[in-house]
């Protein structure tokens, strides 16, 4: 008697084994940033040249805050004027 044929067989090429590829990776390692809400921002390459790190964007962006005089939040075309 024939054995039953699995016609689901695995054809998937052996770079995209994601045991292989998730080997060693680290359960709820960013876990607790999510929850901390990080805000990740995309800055234009100009802008970005403009500064070191992040210490110093919010710098300027605190300085911005101070010299619009008020800390609420506000409609993004306001800020384009």
């Amino acid at each position: 008697m024939k054995k039953p044929t699995n016609k689901l067989a695995d054809t998937m090429r052996p770079e995209y084994d994601l045991r292989a590829l998730l080997k060693g990776g680290v359960r709820g390692k960013y876990a607790k940033r999510y929850h901390e809400g990080t805000n990740l921002v995309l800055l234009d390459p100009e802008v970005r040249k403009a500064f070191r790190d992040e210490k110093t964007v919010n710098e300027a962006l605190r300085l911005v805050i101070r010299l619009r005089g008020t800390y609420s939040t506000t409609r993004t075309d306001d800020i384009t004027r």
